[in-house]
């Protein structure tokens, strides 16, 4: 499976800007049986985590997350940029390379002791991710655990995370 997935992730040079090596996964996307394949992956992860939701991260998380959810007959939830979502929101700052940002989730999207798995594209320096469990621990929830299409390893987001995790897992399909 790791052959076929990295065999659909393509390499844009200069993207964003000049200096940045951007993994495509919209090809991966595009390939049904590539899909397919990392769908069930995610899936299965959630189903060994015992996760009672899916939590994706803003914005290529919801496209991995949401079928895997349906995949494993759970419940899915976003976790968006402020000002995105209607309602009651928590909302959780986090330092940026240069700045902070903030994400929300909606207030009564997780039941206290739900167990979520956090899903995302790519694991780069872990400032959404970490700031994902802190949300999800103030709305009363557990995590499950951390699950990843591609990690890159040289810019050390796991080891931001390993403190934020409490011994979760944090499982990564592909390491760069």
């Amino acid at each position: 499976m790791r052959t076929l997935l990295l065999s659909r992730i393509q390499d844009v040079p200069d993207y964003p800007k000049p200096g940045v090596m951007f993994k495509d996964i919209t090809p991966l996307l595009a390939d049904a049986a590539a899909f397919g394949a990392l769908t069930e992956a995610l899936a299965e992860l959630c189903l060994r985590h015992r996760a009672d939701k899916v939590v994706g991260l803003e914005a290529r998380g919801f496209i991995l997350a949401a079928p895997a959810a349906v995949r494993a007959g759970i419940g899915f939830v976003p976790v968006r940029k402020a000002g995105k979502l209607p309602g009651a929101t928590l909302a959780q700052a986090y330092e940026l390379e240069y700045g902070t940002a903030e994400i929300e989730i909606h207030a009564d999207a997780l039941e206290p002791g739900d167990r979520v798995l956090v899903i995302d594209d790519v694991l780069a320096t872990g400032g959404t991710a970490e700031a994902s469990l802190q949300l999800i621990r103030r709305a009363g929830a557990r995590i499950a655990g951390v699950a990843v299409l591609l990690e890159l390893g040289f810019l050390d987001g796991r080891d931001r995370l390993l403190g934020s995790l409490d011994s979760a897992p944090l499982e990564a399909l592909i390491t760069v």
